[in-house]
């Protein structure tokens, strides 16, 4: 306990240490903009509660090393050092009334153009890290939790208890369980579809090399049964310290399941078809290979893939105007992407990007290539886009067809206005209140929302008329 205590007040120490400097610094370098007090003059307030472009240490960090592309906020990193801007973070911090990451109340109502939405924490405990939901009826949902379990979620109560029997998953970095997807013919046949990342054989060493697997199973009494494996690949394509796993999953009209895996921090393999990382698949839903997919049949390629240069898709769904798939996908440090995937398409990942690297070098000069997609829309800076689905629900008339975005950095619940293949208006519905994971309707028309930090389930629906 003694040795606790030390080094907590050594962290205290130093960090009050930097907030002085800091507090120098941001008078020499920040005041002129920003106020001596932070009132705000020529650019924003840093006294607040609302933190467009990210309200954690890290974000701030960030925003001042490498500025805040299309906001006039630039980049200071060949000015100051990371000590120093850790302590102009420091300074800021120390000023605010409320820490900046603290745990927001979520509102009860919220007022958006078309509706005043009745906002419902339905989960609040028991549950750590919920990244998938699935319903199976009006009354039953099954959830992923990102460190390796499913849960059942009976009349908006959580079971404590989880499902039993499941695959062991790599929990390092990004990886986990992750998206869960149910058969068309769940009703009939009781599949369970999971995506989750997967130690070789099974092993927990740090340098274990793993890769995202899809498998599909029946869960009875609580039980995990009957598992098939869907989608691995060999040992040779498995990738030591991966990162930026996915997945997301999907079936569409026609049947065929649509599963994402990520660049595994590899970028330059998103275009190598004989790799797994930085792709979006197509299988039919016994793991077998349509055969239109664009690569089946051609050696050396994995047959299951539907598009290459993808960096990491966390969202997508289909369009129920068009019939066309579409996804979100994560850039860098800036670029996040809104795309209609097409078969056989390549969307540019490394070679066009609109984002630089985490380090502030630069990924490449172009943005756009003959021969690479190019997005619907792009978000710089990053909001860290994560969840999509387009909104169906006759609770929201006035929303049909709106393309409902939710992003983990900037921690928002948006909607989008899609006329053809243009993104025409996009209102913020919520902000600051959790990382927002997935994003689900009802059959009783409710929207929930799964978040993380704070780990909840919350149910959307409009205000009901007094």
């Amino acid at each position: 306990m003694k040795r606790i205590i030390i080094c907590c007040l050594i962290c205290f120490a130093s960090h009050y240490l930097l907030a002085q400097e800091g507090k120098q610094l941001y008078k020499t370098y920040c005041a002129g903009c920003h106020g001596a007090r932070l009132q705000g003059n020529s650019a924003t307030k840093l006294i607040k509660t609302s933190w467009i472009y990210g309200r954690g240490r890290g974000a701030m960090f960030r925003n001042i090393k490498f500025g805040i592309p299309n906001a006039e906020m630039p980049a200071w990193h060949t000015v100051l050092n990371d000590d120093q801007i850790n302590g102009v973070v420091d300074f800021i911090v120390a000023a605010q009334k409320t820490p900046p990451d603290a745990v927001r109340p979520l509102p009860e109502n919220v007022k958006t153009e078309d509706y005043t939405l009745k906002v419902d924490k339905v989960v609040t405990a028991g549950i750590e890290t919920p990244w998938g939901i699935e319903f199976v009826d009006a009354r039953h949902a099954l959830i992923t939790e990102n460190k390796g379990a499913i849960r059942w979620m009976v009349d908006g109560v959580l079971d404590p208890t989880p499902v039993q029997g499941l695959p062991v998953t790599d929990t390092r970095a990004t990886g986990g369980y992750m998206d869960i997807a149910l058969d068309p013919a769940y009703a009939d046949n009781g599949w369970v579809y999971l995506a989750y990342s997967q130690y070789k054989n099974n092993q927990t060493e740090e340098d274990v090399p793993a890769m995202t697997k899809i498998v599909r199973g029946k869960i009875k009494d609580h039980q995990w049964k009957n598992q098939q494996t869907l989608f691995e690949v060999p040992d040779s394509l498995l990738v030591v310290k991966g990162n930026r796993w996915g997945c997301r999953m999907l079936f569409d009209k026609a049947g065929y399941l649509y599963f994402t895996i990520g660049d595994m921090a590899q970028a330059e393999a998103s275009q190598d078809v004989g790799k797994a990382q930085g792709k979006v698949y197509r299988i039919n839903p016994d793991g077998s290979i349509p055969k239109d997919n664009p690569y089946a049949g051609q050696k050396g390629a994995l047959q299951a893939i539907y598009t290459i240069g993808n960096r990491n898709v966390e969202g997508i769904d289909q369009s129920p105007v068009t019939g066309e798939i579409w996804a979100t996908e994560h850039g860098p440090m800036g670029g996040d992407e809104l795309n209609v995937l097409k078969k056989g398409a390549n969307y540019g990942w490394p070679v066009i990007t609109f984002g630089i690297d985490y380090s502030g070098e630069i990924v490449s000069e172009k943005t756009a290539q003959a021969g690479m997609e190019q997005p619907i829309t792009y978000w710089t800076p990053s909001i860290a886009v994560c969840p999509i689905e387009f909104s169906t629900s006759p609770l929201f008339p006035d929303w049909k067809n709106n393309l409902l975005v939710g992003a983990l950095a900037f921690e928002e619940l948006r909607r989008l206005v899609i006329e053809g293949d243009k993104v025409v208006k996009q209102e913020m519905i919520l902000k600051d209140y959790g990382r927002v994971r997935d994003i689900k309707t009802s059959p009783d028309g409710a929207v929930y929302v799964l978040l993380n930090k704070p780990d909840m389930v919350i149910r959307i629906t409009p205000q009901r008329e007094q």
